[in-house]
């Protein structure tokens, strides 16, 4: 029998892979006018509370990845807000 914690590892390293390459699309794009500030406060609020919640019921692959997702919504906005500073849009 698999171990769920494979299936967890699993579908975690697919969806840091989809974020990661959303991030790289977004810093590609000239301008990113279609990237919301919304989904990023979103984004964050789901992920602290899903690390709470994972930290909670002491599950470490949750842990992990709801971290590493704070981190690529932390580097998206970090990135877009670098790219419309230097583009001089506010």
């Amino acid at each position: 029998m698999m171990s769920p914690d494979i299936v967890g590892w699993a579908a975690s390293a697919i969806l840091l892979a989809t974020l990661i390459r959303q991030i790289a699309a977004q810093m590609r794009d000239p301008d990113a006018r279609g990237v919301s500030r919304w989904l990023f406060i979103g984004q964050s609020a789901a992920s602290i509370g899903f690390i709470v919640y994972s930290v909670m019921v002491d599950n470490l692959v949750f842990i992990v990845t709801n971290s590493c997702i704070l981190a690529t919504a932390l580097g998206g906005q970090t990135s877009l807000w670098w790219r419309r500073r230097s583009d001089g849009h506010r």
